[in-house]
């Protein structure tokens, strides 16, 4: 269900799974780029985002360098790119992090993108949905791959009002990017 409409604000919080990173030999986690497939899916988000008008306003981003990536690749889709904030707790965060990070962000922003890891935003999405358009909340509990994007839409004045059950999904997509010959 979602929280009273009216004068109230539709927000969406836009959640981005990093896309497909490599496994390079003697690298910690949090300094693994993006792999070759990433490199492909990464703009693709990017476009999938500008071409269902659902760009951000804000986007808060791990500082682990395979977000990072992600969201270098996916906004240079777009034209100017909203303002980052990059955020060292969200690398690993769980929903309480991710909720806590989500609700310090000031109420005009309208649309916010969140780009992180999993396993802690397909529990995000899980959690902050009541409801979805169609299977897309089934297709979450399956799986939430790499590079997955999640929309979720709900009414609030504020973000820290966001809460379990609060919000919409209204769309999930994985975007691909093409193989070059």
């Amino acid at each position: 269900m979602i929280a009273g409409a009216g004068t109230v604000p539709l927000r969406r919080l836009v959640v981005l799974r990093h896309a497909k990173s490599a496994w390079p030999t003697g690298v910690a986690d949090h300094e693994r780029p993006l792999g070759p497939r990433g490199l492909r899916d990464a703009p693709a988000a990017g476009r999938a985002l500008a071409e269902a008008d659902r760009l951000p306003d804000l986007a808060l981003c791990s500082t682990a360098v395979r977000a990072r990536q992600t969201w270098e690749l996916a906004a240079a889709q777009w034209g100017p790119a909203p303002p980052v904030r990059l955020e060292r707790r969200l690398y690993g965060a769980d929903v309480p992090e991710l909720l806590a990070a989500v609700s310090e962000v000031p109420d005009q922003v309208l649309t916010l993108l969140l780009i992180g890891h999993n396993p802690g935003l397909a529990e995000l999405v899980l959690d902050l949905a009541g409801d979805s358009l169609g299977d897309a909340l089934d297709d979450v509990r399956t799986k939430f791959p790499t590079s997955a994007v999640a929309i979720l839409a709900w009414h609030g004045v504020s973000w820290n009002e966001l809460a379990p059950g609060t919000a919409l999904l209204t769309d999930l997509v994985v975007p691909r990017g093409k193989e070059h010959a």
